[in-house]
């Protein structure tokens, strides 16, 4: 209780629905002169991106959009909203979407102040100065980054996920709009909420949680536990969708000031190598990397079990942590999230896969001192879909 805690998050922070239409107040007191506005196609398309630009056009604020973001946000996506963003004499950020937006906003954000090359500022607290000012609009129930101190870019060159962990690119403004997420496909819907609960799970288990971050994280576990199937069978149930808003941005709270752990150091591989979404990769891990972690913690996950709404009454603790790894495998399959082995994944791959795991800055905050042999063998049972190993091993060599 003695330890001295720096928290961060956003100084701003709307959430509910109908919160997007609040901006123009606020990028009104922060006195922008010009935004760029950072998105990706498929959201303009659809018509989200006109829900933001309609409150700016209102307010009568000024913006140019960049709308070339992949859905892993590469090297080069950074240095072309970087032009642009210079070209235009632009002063401020609008990030639109989920985490390849936000995430390519705030490299962009860094990059205009600090000047470089992005791959610079992979790892811990790099940059020297604190990024232009950013308001993030989230449109998904997922990956968090408009409350974070994180971002993930891809190095398309070396094909690895580098992953920054910096206070510089925190946001001044969050929204989290549910109406904005209700043309959001199923698909999508699951990854996303499933990438939620991994952010709720693992910053819950992680070497660096603490009271705060626990009660964050436990309300975020139960909030998806409750929504998370309702907002994929109907996109437009918006109790659901503000109950996942919710609990995407509570979790993201959490682990933007306690860590994560080897399922993102994991999936982080596994979005570099194949361009698999991170939501899909994580969904994919979960279970398998939490049979390894629970180990260590079995009375957290027997917490997890109760948040998820396990009748936990009449078992153990065990026995709950184990109900626990089969509740996170079955809803994977329920929400139709693919199996590693029916995506590009290639087996031949995991020493590299491994290796660069093991140098990931999410794998320090593991609950579990982990090996790389550790990693390797997690990927072979997420392929082979081996759960509890020790009593039910198949394949030689695979066991813990």
């Amino acid at each position: 209780m003695d330890t001295i805690r720096r928290i961060y998050w956003p100084a701003i922070n709307l959430i509910g629905p109908g919160a997007v239409k609040e901006i123009g107040t606020e990028i009104k007191k922060l006195n922008f002169k010009k935004i760029l506005l950072v998105t990706d196609k498929v959201l303009r398309a659809v018509g989200v991106v006109n829900n933001v630009t309609s409150v700016l056009d209102k307010a009568k604020i000024d913006y140019v959009i960049f709308d070339d973001v992949e859905p892993n946000p590469t090297c080069k996506n950074v240095n072309d909203g970087l032009a642009i963003f210079k070209a235009n004499n632009c002063d401020s950020l609008l990030s639109v979407g989920g985490g390849s937006p936000q995430d390519a906003a705030k490299a962009i954000g860094i990059l205009f102040t600090n000047g470089g090359n992005i791959v610079n500022y992979e790892g811990i607290g790099k940059s020297a100065k604190k990024s232009v000012p950013i308001v993030a609009v989230n449109t998904t129930a997922g990956t968090a980054s408009e409350v974070t101190v994180n971002y993930v870019i891809t190095d398309e060159v070396r094909k690895v996920k580098m992953v920054m962990v910096d206070p510089n690119s925190l946001a001044t403004v969050a929204v989290n709009d549910p109406e904005l997420m209700v043309k959001m496909p199923a698909g999508l819907t699951a990854a996303t909420g499933m990438d939620a609960l991994t952010h709720a799970i693992e910053s819950y288990i992680c070497r660096g949680a603490f009271r705060l971050s626990e009660t964050l994280s436990l309300e975020a576990i139960k909030l998806i536990g409750e929504s998370l199937e309702k907002a994929v069978t109907d996109g437009t149930d918006i109790e659901a969708r503000s109950k996942m808003a919710w609990a995407s941005y509570v979790a993201g709270l959490s682990f933007s000031n306690c860590g994560l752990g080897i399922v993102h150091s994991m999936a982080h591989q596994l979005g570099s190598e194949y361009n698999l979404p991170h939501g899909v990769a994580n969904s994919i891990l979960l279970p398998y990397v939490e049979e390894f972690n629970s180990i260590v913690c079995v009375e957290k996950f027997a917490k997890i079990a109760e948040a998820l709404g396990i009748d936990t009454s009449e078992i153990s603790e065990e026995e709950a942590r184990r109900e626990t790894i089969t509740y996170l495998a079955k809803m994977a399959a329920k929400l139709n999230i693919p199996k590693l082995s029916e995506t590009a994944f290639n087996i031949k791959d995991i020493d590299k896969l491994a290796a660069q795991a093991m140098l990931d800055v999410c794998t320090g905050g593991n609950p579990r001192d982990v090996t790389i042999d550790d990693i390797k063998t997690i990927y072979k049972h997420a392929y082979y879909e081996i759960l509890f190993a020790k009593r039910t091993l198949e394949h030689s060599g695979l066991a813990y």
